[in-house]
C-alpha cells in the first residue's frame, strides 16, 4: 500500500498555552499521538477524572461565540481552531488533553498548525477511512445556505464560501479551497471577527472574558479598530473557512465532498452535519488511491509570524 494511502498521527505531542475566550483564565491544551482507528478524540479532566468525548455532531453542546462539544458530566469549548488545524494538516489519529476550554492565541489556527507542522506526522499501518458525501444534500435558512455534493477524488475536502456582511470593511467577500495540509495555511491565519457594539452585552451575561485586539478583528460601524490592520484583505472570508472546516471536522472522519457555504455559522454548520448523518446521506470509504497531500513540513523552520503567544477575542463570528 501506498504511504499517501495510510492513516497519520502526531510524531510527538505538543502543548499550546493561553487564555480562555469565555473565563479569561490561563488554559491549555495537549495534542498526543494516537494509534491506529482511534480517530480524533478528547479526554475532558474534571474533578472527578478524565471523560472522554468522541467526535460526532451530537457531541457539539453549544455554538454561541464559538463550538463547546462534551457529554453530562464534561463540556470543553472553543475546540472548533484546534480541530480546524487537525483536519487540515492531515491528522487522522489524536488524544487531546484539555479541561474547560482551548485557549483563544491570537484568535487563528495559525499557532497549532504550526506546531503540527513542526513536530510531524507520522504514518501508520492501516489504511486512511472518509465519509463520502454520496448524493447532493441542501439546507437554507434565513438567508444562510449550505450544499455538499459528491466529488471523485479521494480524499477530497473542497470550499467555496460566500459572505455578506453590511459593514465598510467587509462587505461580499468569497473563497474557495480544496483543503490539504499546504494550502490550509491560506486560512490558518486568519483571525476571529467581531463587532464593538456587542462587547456590553457580552460581558453582561459573562461571556468573551478572554477577549482583546490581541486575538479578535475588532470592527466599530465603519472600520477595523486593530492598528496592525488585516493580515489580508479577506481576512474575514478566510476565517469563515477556517471555522467550518473544524465545524465540519466533528465528523467521526474526515469528510470527503465539495461544499458551498453562504453567510454561515457555528450552529447552522452544525445542524448541516447532522442533517448529512440523519438522510444517509455519507459513506465510510478506505482510500485506495490520493491526490491529498499528508506530511507537508512546510520547512520554514519556525512557527507563522502571525502566531505569537498572545492571550486572550469579543465575539467570535
Amino acid at each position: 500500500m501506498e504511504d499517501f494511502m495510510l492513516q497519520t498521527t502526531l510524531s510527538h505531542a505538543f502543548t499550546c498555552s493561553g487564555i480562555g475566550l469565555h473565563s479569561g483564565a490561563p488554559v491549555s491544551v495537549t495534542c498526543a499521538p494516537a494509534p491506529a482507528n482511534t480517530g480524533i478524540f478528547f479526554n475532558i479532566a474534571t474533578g472527578q477524572g478524565a471523560q472522554r468525548v468522541t467526535l460526532s455532531p451530537s457531541s457539539v453542546m453549544a455554538t454561541a461565540l464559538a463550538t463547546t462539544i462534551g457529554n453530562n458530566r464534561a463540556t470543553l469549548s472553543t475546540v472548533e481552531h484546534l480541530l480546524a488545524a487537525l483536519r487540515g494538516m492531515g491528522v487522522d489519529n489524536c488524544e487531546v488533553r484539555a479541561s474547560g476550554e482551548i485557549p483563544i492565541l491570537d484568535g487563528s489556527a495559525a499557532l497549532f498548525a504550526d506546531k503540527i507542522d513542526q513536530v510531524g506526522l507520522i504514518r501508520l499501518a492501516a489504511p486512511r477511512r472518509v465519509l463520502r458525501v454520496t448524493r447532493p444534500v441542501e439546507l437554507r435558512s434565513n438567508g444562510r445556505h449550505i450544499l455538499a455534493y459528491p466529488v471523485n477524488t479521494p480524499g477530497a475536502f473542497r470550499v467555496n464560501y460566500f459572505i455578506d456582511f453590511p459593514h465598510p470593511a467587509i462587505r461580499q467577500q468569497q473563497m474557495s479551497l480544496d483543503v490539504t495540509p499546504f494550502k490550509f495555511f491560506r486560512v490558518a491565519e486568519a483571525r476571529t471577527f467581531g463587532f464593538l457594539r456587542d462587547v456590553e452585552y457580552l460581558r453582561s451575561r459573562g461571556l468573551a472574558k478572554g477577549g482583546s485586539m490581541d486575538n479578535a478583528i475588532v470592527l466599530d460601524d465603519e472600520k477595523v479598530l486593530n492598528p496592525e490592520g488585516l493580515r489580508s484583505p479577506d481576512e474575514f472570508v478566510r476565517h469563515k473557512i477556517l471555522d467550518f472546516i473544524g465545524d465540519m471536522g466533528m465528523a467521526r472522519l474526515p469528510l470527503q465532498g465539495n461544499f458551498t457555504v453562504s453567510c454561515s455559522g457555528h450552529e447552522f454548520n452544525n445542524l448541516f452535519l447532522r442533517k448529512l448523518e440523519a438522510e444517509h446521506a455519507l459513506e465510510e470509504i478506505a482510500l485506495t488511491e490520493s491526490e491529498q497531500e499528508i506530511l507537508p513540513r512546510r520547512s520554514r523552520g519556525s512557527r507563522s509570524a502571525y502566531a505569537p503567544q498572545l492571550e486572550g477575542a469579543f465575539a467570535l463570528a
